[in-house]
């Protein structure tokens, strides 16, 4: 899918070089127990805009969302049938590693727990590959897809989720960098090894947890 994605903007020449240098890394480890706020991460009340240089606008009517590999159950979902899905409401802070973090967002959407229950992934299930509908892509290993509160959402603050934010459809994975949480969800595969997206093969760590500081590869 890379093939797909535009040329290289200034961000992400910038993120590769962040990685290179290792930017923003302070050494210190933060508990998720006792501190709120990862460390190297400030509080913003607004939500910072990202992404490749292109923002697909799709509408719900278009939408659909693919389920392959290591399932029981491979399932198209459009929007009616992912609506018809268990809906969940969450609130949960999201941390960038970009160094900002936006407290108590409140979402709705579909359970991670409950896509899995309803396209039954096999015991050679480990982790996921996410693309979206601009091509990017990121892997989450299938232990944090399916934490109690990941959520693919439709509506954010109680209103449908923005083009911009990702809309109509994006996952939110509260406890990984945000970059894990794909915008303009297009498809999941169900992987046997966890292979790495494009942040992942631009220098940036396979699982990103912002508590550890899991900004960069290691290699």
């Amino acid at each position: 899918m890379d093939d797909n994605l535009p040329q290289d903007s200034k961000l992400t020449s910038t993120k590769r070089k962040w990685a290179d240098e290792g930017k923003f890394l302070t050494g210190r480890h933060a508990r998720p127990d006792t501190d709120r706020l990862p460390p190297g991460q400030h509080l913003v009340k607004n939500w910072p805009v990202l992404d490749l240089g292109q923002q697909p606008s799709i509408s719900p009517s278009q939408w659909k969302l693919d389920i392959y590999g290591l399932v029981n159950k491979p399932t198209t979902f459009n929007w009616d049938s992912f609506q018809a899905l268990p809906q969940t409401e969450m609130r949960s802070d999201i941390h960038c590693v970009t160094t900002w973090s936006r407290y108590d967002n409140d979402w709705k959407g579909v359970s991670t727990r409950d896509l899995l229950d309803a396209v039954e992934p096999t015991d050679k299930a480990t982790a996921v590959m996410l693309t979206a509908y601009d091509g990017y892509t990121t892997n989450v290993l299938l232990s944090d897809f399916a934490v109690p509160d990941a959520l693919i959402v439709t509506h954010w603050e109680g209103k449908p989720l923005t083009e911009e934010h990702g809309g109509p459809v994006r996952l939110v994975v509260p406890h990984l960098y945000f970059w894990k949480s794909a915008k303009w969800l297009k498809r999941i595969d169900f992987l046997g090894i966890d292979n790495a997206g494009f942040w992942e093969k631009n220098g940036y760590h396979m699982r990103g947890d912002p508590w550890a500081e899991e900004r960069y590869s290691e290699d």
